[in-house]
């Protein structure tokens, strides 16, 4: 083959592969598959629910159709006196199902601590949680949320939340159901004391829920302020070995739309770092958007920091 001939196939070949390249490009690389799947809590809406624009039976076709998210978390306070109450569970499951919604969570509050000393008043948080944990397993979740809480020192509330998760790991185990602890104020917002606490424990079926935004250990008096807070970049290290999902805290944007308060690229490093390829959940709680439009921002948020972290 003549030499002029070679570099005539040869830049025929480049063409061809640049053109490949460009119509591919023109047509949209694949994205980047993230390393987690996004669920929407129910608390981004409740100041929506709370003024009964919206009711619980809407949440999954809201979920669906508004933001394309089809795995959610339900708050129980939304729907406090129905987690018996087979004919409304029926209603709900039949609305996921014609959206394809995944139901996953159920956080629940209201219920007692399971870190009260007392031991009769934690026996008695610890039974109010079945109901929950039947609910849960009906609805085709994965998980319930609980609170940790007591009164007493760091060492004797950790004391009495080993015991009081325990035993109510235990009963859902018998579901297989999960029960995992969010920092949630107080000492559960302390890494170190809440890792400890289920290091403890050590269920397979009890862990963490690392809330990115929730360090807030005190509040000052009469306000929302905080007043001691603890490390968020630590404090999701510490509890991400444990972490059965994460929930995606979010207040407000910059311009770029990035949320102000957290770095999300250097807190879902740690979340990747920890090998967690679970379900993150948005839990937008800011005031200077909408409640609609502050989920739609923190989606793509997440869309964008899960396929470059």
């Amino acid at each position: 083959m003549s030499p002029s001939r070679r570099d005539f196939i040869r830049q025929l070949g480049i063409g061809a592969l640049a053109s490949t390249t460009f119509i591919e490009a023109m047509a949209g690389a694949p994205m980047k598959k993230m390393f987690f799947d996004i669920s929407l809590a129910e608390w981004s809406l409740h100041k929506a629910l709370f003024a009964k624009k919206i009711t619980n039976l809407d949440f999954p076709e809201i979920a669906r159709k508004e933001f394309d998210i089809e795995i959610v978390e339900y708050v129980n306070q939304f729907f406090k006196d129905k987690a018996k109450d087979t004919t409304y569970l029926n209603e709900l499951l039949k609305r996921c199902k014609d959206n394809g919604i995944k139901n996953n969570l159920i956080m629940i509050d209201g219920e007692g601590g399971l870190g009260e000393l007392d031991d009769a008043t934690r026996n008695k948080a610890v039974e109010n949680h079945y109901k929950w944990v039947e609910a849960a397993k009906y609805l085709g979740c994965k998980t319930i949320r609980v609170n940790a809480y007591g009164k007493g020192t760091a060492e004797e509330v950790a004391k009495a939340a080993v015991d009081g998760l325990g035993k109510l790991g235990e009963f859902a185990n018998t579901m297989k159901i999960n029960v995992i602890v969010e920092n949630h104020g107080g000492y559960s917002s302390n890494g170190q004391w809440l890792s400890g606490v289920m290091k403890e424990v050590g269920r397979k079926n009890v862990g963490t829920l690392p809330d990115i935004g929730n360090f807030c250990i005190e509040r000052k008096p009469k306000s929302s302020e905080c007043a001691v807070s603890y490390d968020r970049y630590q404090g999701t290290k510490e509890l991400m070995p444990y972490a059965k999902g994460v929930s995606a805290k979010s207040y407000d944007f910059d311009e770029n739309g990035n949320v102000i308060e957290t770095d999300y690229e250097k807190i879902f490093k740690i979340v990747k770092e920890s090998g967690f390829k679970g379900i993150v959940g948005i839990e937008y709680e800011g005031s200077k958007l909408d409640e609609y439009e502050g989920i739609r921002k923190t989606k793509a948020l997440l869309q964008r920091v899960g396929t470059i972290v």
